[in-house]
């Protein structure tokens, strides 16, 4: 029997008991200290690292307490978060990163600016903003390469920038526990904004990320963490928006809360994958507001070997975006096996497909495609042998510009097995190349439910709405379609072919 679980129901008030009750708690009495006592100097120009550091490591080893930064321009290379210590910083209070790439260390993977390994009971909050000036740092170690000073094993040549390891975030945390990120604004960093590896009780809530500075400037990356909750966030970014990661082998991200969002991105606004080595499950994504978004409104990829179950994407609604829904199944590296996508419920969502590249008006732009082609529909695909499973997608709205031409790119019906699979491939929702559906490519699916999907097309496309390919226990109706005249809306291969009647309007279609 086909069922799609509500992921979360349990998980969200864990979730909340964990993450208010735990955490909030510890900061209401713990003591204020203000940063200016410990010898910093807010002038934008002196080097305070070590004066902050010795600060946190004061309160640190006092119990704990709240660091005040006042009005004024502190400007700091890397420093270290210890347990009980919560950065406040006030409306007027700006964090900023020092422009010399030896003023940053490295505790893990990467370099950063504001890092904690191990630390439990850490917060940064106020109305203030941290500025990574990523942009000015990434040119210097650039520039460092082009004359002698930065060894080549630090460079990325293909893309011609410095190597992401070396570039520093803002915010990397490590193996961490009871987390709160609050109110602050965080802008432009060298690289990823910030990153939460391998932490637990994290509540990141009302926070603003803008960093449209540099190459990678993902805006919050969770890898592998519990019981994690985003809400009320507004984030610009030159790469993925919020972007669920997993890197490690036997750890997960589990029971993460995603909600009342706005995201603006050059890449894809809400992502799980494409790092995808253990998995991702009970995930909850709602409330989620998208514009000028150059890839996925929603992409869910795993092509390491991981596996992704227990997903629910709810009210979503995103305008001026290059593409809805991106689901991928794959796996790219020999020796990894292919991992699992199963049990998804996406509904609730409207979505406007641009005709232009919606982010031209932004710094960094997504990369142009080496190939014409028409407008990429949505598509769920596996693999041969390996099935995306047990997939509903209900009440979405998906209004496409059309103008499918072919003189520009063409694949004809004829010639759907010429559909490349690219098992080791990067993901992505522009990929296959041209693809012969305007509205949905559906391939090498196993359990797919649709109810109420509504289809709206601008201009005239010479390819059908579907293209169902290798697809068992198919389920759909009330399916509208608006704008195509063709007869033929639904092309179905290598698989038997449903039964389709048209009532008011509506397709319903049944294969079992």
């Amino acid at each position: 029997m086909y069922t799609v679980r509500n992921p979360l129901m349990t998980s969200k008030i864990k979730i909340i008991f964990i993450l208010f009750f735990s955490i909030i708690f510890n900061f209401l009495s713990a003591r204020d200290y203000d940063v200016l006592s410990f010898g910093v100097i807010p002038d934008g120009k002196t080097m305070n690292t070590l004066a902050i550091q010795k600060a946190i490591d004061k309160v640190s080893e006092n119990g704990g307490g709240r660091i005040v930064f006042p009005k004024g321009i502190f400007l700091s290379g890397s420093i270290i978060l210890k347990s009980g210590v919560e950065l406040h910083f006030t409306e007027e209070a700006s964090l900023i990163g020092s422009l010399d790439h030896n003023d940053y260390i490295r505790l893990n993977r990467w370099t950063g600016f504001i890092m904690a390994d191990g630390a439990e009971n850490i917060a940064i909050s106020g109305a203030g903003e941290i500025n990574g000036r990523g942009r000015a740092v990434a040119l210097g170690l650039d520039s460092l390469f082009y004359i002698g000073q930065l060894d080549s094993t630090k460079y990325t040549f293909p893309e011609m920038r410095p190597s992401e390891p070396h570039r520093p975030q803002i915010i990397e945390f490590f193996r961490c526990k009871n987390i709160k990120i609050s109110g602050v604004s965080i802008r432009n960093a060298a690289m990823w904004v910030q990153t939460y590896d391998r932490c637990s009780n994290l509540s990141i809530d009302n926070i603003k990320v803008i960093s449209d500075a540099y190459w990678n400037n993902d805006g919050i990356d969770i890898v592998d963490c519990k019981n994690v909750r985003i809400t009320n966030c507004y984030v610009n970014t030159a790469d993925d928006g919020i972007c669920l990661k997993s890197y490690h082998k036997g750890s997960y991200c589990d029971s993460i809360y995603i909600a009342n969002c706005t995201i603006r991105t050059s890449a894809s606004a809400v992502k799980l994958g494409t790092g995808s080595y253990g998995g991702f499950k009970n995930i909850t994504i709602e409330n989620i507001k998208i514009f000028d978004t150059y890839r996925s409104a929603i992409a869910i990829e795993s092509v390491d070997g991981g596996f992704i179950e227990n997903v629910l994407v709810n009210n979503i609604e995103a305008t001026n975006t290059g593409n809805a829904l991106f689901i991928r199944l794959s796996k790219r590296r020999v020796n990894r096996p292919t991992g699992s996508i199963k049990n998804i419920l996406i509904k609730n969502m409207k979505v406007d497909i641009c005709f232009e590249r919606p982010d031209y008006a932004y710094d960094m732009r997504g990369p142009a495609l080496p190939f014409f082609h028409n407008i990429f529909p949505a598509s769920i695909s596996g693999i041969p042998e390996h099935f995306v499973e047990d997939i509903k997608l209900e009440n979405i709205e998906i209004t496409y510009p059309g103008r499918g031409n072919k003189a520009l790119a063409y694949l004809p019906l004829s010639r759907l097995d010429d559909v490349p699979e690219k098992i080791d491939k990067y993901p992505e929702f522009s990929m296959f190349g041209e693809l012969p559906a305007w509205a949905l490519y559906v391939r090498h699916v196993k359990g797919l439910s649709i109810k109420n999907l509504s289809l709206k097309i601008k201009d005239a496309d010479y390819r059908p709405a579907f293209v169902f390919d290798d697809v068992h226990q198919l389920h759909a109706k009330e399916i509208k379609i608006e704008g195509d005249s063709k007869k033929d809306h639904f092309i179905f291969h290598k698989m038997s072919t449903p039964k389709i009647s048209l009532s008011e309007g509506s397709y319903f279609l049944q294969q079992n």
